[in-house]
């Protein structure tokens, strides 16, 4: 992408206004932090748009260009701490409210009221972590009572008469889902209204003072929706509701990632050229200038695990071309269930089990010839499993329960072909599948022929149906806005995915210790592709001083092959090795370096948090992770540190982003 390209998308307007003499490939700096991540003296234990400008004024102190934001739309179901979780919303269009500045809101008429919410704010500011559940908790005891004490006011002005005619297409609907949800009480759709009005006051208003600046805000469009969400109860057509979506397994997670949202019934999508889509996008583009598609493999193809499985391990690419089941059983002289049921035997079950054998053969399974076994009908799918563990009436004190549950997850993944949801003839290898014992027992003919299909599958025969996939999506996707477009391309990725993106102008994610040629232990900064953002951490890893102390063997490896020194590599990731990694990323060829506040702020000894494993913002392997860091430092705090915050103005200055 030239300047010319760059130039017609809303981060240009924003990046470059006012500014003369710019190369025709202008490079910029970012931080990447969660709005909920934020901490200032005025904000209500969690971060809220309103610090976005506090956020923005350290940004213009520093030179840095471009603030990078998770999702922030409603999650709200129970408001328990799953609803932490951003990628899960209730609604795409929808704000979450827990984002919501309450002094901004209005003032409390009663004393009693304002004392009580004043002494709540000071209790939950003071926890080092977002304790979402009752940060919610007390906000939504606020919304109730400034929503009666100024609604009459409020729904005669006449700017929020125009915000809702130009939302009451997805407002009304949404506010009708939450009056139904068990926590409501009672609630009208009104005051769901109002908290979406006050949203989006507050949110422009933070995005216009970041424009004022010339600092453009990056948001983050989640690949699936919660399937207890308003468009899967207003559009189940485009859901695939028996699926979920989820990633194959990887160094993070071994078993997989199971994601709990539907998987897109892409067909009927297709038929009024992704309306859904466009909309989605269109309403992103009333705050963002530029946005992250959270997972952009999905547009080529998904990995789709069937509602009746829980672990990652037993889903397939979506759509994909399968095997023959009948081709595949005449090649390896082999039945139909031997390749699609659980291959289960007596001499390996105490390897999951231990002294617990035999009261899994007696409880669990069924002996159907010696040493042969199946799983009981009432335990032959994962979800059975699952449930019938979380709803015992009296779990034990031990781990026992646990190990039980997970040694039958794994039987239950013990085979090598799943069979497509639409048409049993056809078959997809199981991922991993060279780790099961299922595989471990055929003959050596067996093992050379499946993994040469396993092969073809994963690599080669689908290359081109992904290729036509994304490219029938994409385009009209993106065409719904002129917002910036940049691409999360991390996992198992298809050859055709760099072709599609720079055809797209989509910038891909480079993450140093993240390369995606299989060779490579580390990306050289200054070797990404100008049309990409380059990033020494994600949400999703440790950061960069959590990811130094996890292995010192390859810390030191980077240390000599990344940074050119020939000593051992210190055990921590002192300040000047941080330094000299952050100078590497703002020397990247990539026209963007966005980097986690985390990351920037380790260059500093004496002011970075010494919880170090504490700033990680998400643990993929963990579906029940908390959503919960929080900011050790305040942003006035950050604003007045003036020798930190010269020296990486230096750095920025000095590697030419502008």
């Amino acid at each position: 992408m030239n300047r010319q390209e760059f130039s017609n998308t809303k981060a240009f307007k924003v990046l470059l206004k006012n500014k003369s003499g710019i190369s025709d490939s202008p490079k910029f700096a970012g931080v990447a932090v969660p709005v909920f991540s934020l901490k200032s003296n005025n904000s209500f234990g969690i971060g809220e748009f309103n610090d976005l400008k506090l956020l923005a004024d350290w940004c213009n102190k520093v030179g840095l260009k471009i603030i990078q934001i998770l999702p922030i739309n409603d999650t709200r179901t129970d408001n328990s701490w799953s609803n932490s979780y951003p990628y899960k919303a209730i609604s795409t269009k929808a704000l979450h409210p827990i984002y919501l500045n309450i002094d901004l809101m209005g003032r409390l008429n009663d004393e009693n009221d304002r004392t009580y919410f004043e002494k709540q704010r000071h209790l939950l500011n003071s926890k080092d972590f977002v304790d979402y559940p009752e940060v919610i908790k007390i906000k939504n005891e606020f919304f109730r009572k400034i929503f009666d004490q100024t609604w009459n006011e409020i729904k005669t002005k006449d700017d929020y008469k125009t915000f809702f005619d130009d939302n009451k297409d997805w407002l009304v609907p949404y506010s009708t889902f939450c009056c139904q949800q068990p926590t409501a009480n009672g609630q009208q759709p009104e005051l769901y209204h109002f908290l979406q009005y006050h949203l989006d006051k507050q949110l422009k208003e933070a995005v216009d003072y970041l424009h004022q600046k010339g600092i453009a805000l990056k948001g983050d469009i989640p690949i699936g929706i919660g399937r207890h969400s308003v468009e899967a109860q207003t559009s189940p057509q485009l859901f695939n509701l028996d699926s979920q979506a989820g990633a194959p397994p990887d160094s993070f997670a071994a078993e997989g990632q199971n994601w709990g949202f539907p998987t897109y019934n892409w067909e009927v999508m297709r038929h009024d050229n992704y309306k859904w889509w466009r909309e989605r996008l269109s309403q992103m583009s009333r705050y963002f200038d530029a946005y992250r598609i959270d997972h952009i493999l999905g547009f080529f193809r998904i990995w789709e695990i069937p509602y009746k499985s829980t672990q990652g391990l037993l889903g397939y690419f979506s759509p994909a071309i399968g095997h023959k089941l009948s081709d595949v059983c005449q090649l390896l002289s082999a039945n139909e269930d031997r390749l699609t049921t659980p291959y289960i035997r007596g001499h390996f079950l105490y390897e999951y089990f231990g002294e617990f054998t035999n009261e899994v053969r007696e409880k669990y399974l069924n002996e159907t010839s010696f040493s042969y076994f199946e799983l009981k009908p009432e335990f032959n799918t994962q979800r059975k499993i699952v449930d019938y563990f979380s709803k015992k009436q009296q779990p034990t004190t031990d781990d026992k329960d646990e190990i039980i549950k997970k040694g039958l997850l794994a039987l239950a993944a013990e085979v090598l072909f799943l069979k497509d949801k639409n048409d049993d003839n056809i078959v997809h290898p199981r991922i991993a599948l060279q780790f099961t014992h299922s595989h471990m027992e055929l003959d050596e003919y067996q093992k050379n022929e499946i993994n040469k299909l396993y092969d073809d599958y994963y690599y080669h025969r689908n290359n081109e149906l992904w290729k036509e996939e994304a490219l029938s999506k994409l385009p009209e996707i993106i065409k719904a806005s002129d917002m910036l477009v940049c691409g999360e391309d991390l996992g198992m990725v298809p050859a055709c995915v760099p072709e599609v993106m720079q055809q797209l102008n989509i910038l891909s994610l480079e993450v140093q210790r993240m390369p995606k040629n299989p060779c490579d232990t580390f990306v050289n900064p200054k070797d990404n592709p100008y049309l990409s953002v380059d990033t020494t951490s994600t949400h999703d890893t440790s950061t960069l001083r959590g990811w130094w102390e996890e292995n010192g063997e390859t810390t030191n490896r980077f240390y000599r092959e990344m940074l050119g020194h020939y000593e051992g590599a210190p055990y921590f990731a002192e300040p000047y090795v941080c330094k000299e990694i952050i100078e590497q990323h703002l020397d990247s060829s990539s026209m963007l370096t966005i980097l986690p506040i985390q990351d920037y702020i380790a260059i500093d000894g004496d002011f970075r948090w010494d919880e170090t494993q504490r700033e990680q913002i998400n643990v993929p392997a963990n579906s029940e992770h908390h959503w919960c860091y929080k900011m050790y430092q305040s942003l006035e705090s950050l604003n007045e540190r003036h020798e930190f915050n010269k020296m990486l103005r230096e750095m920025i200055e000095k590697a030419g982003r502008i």
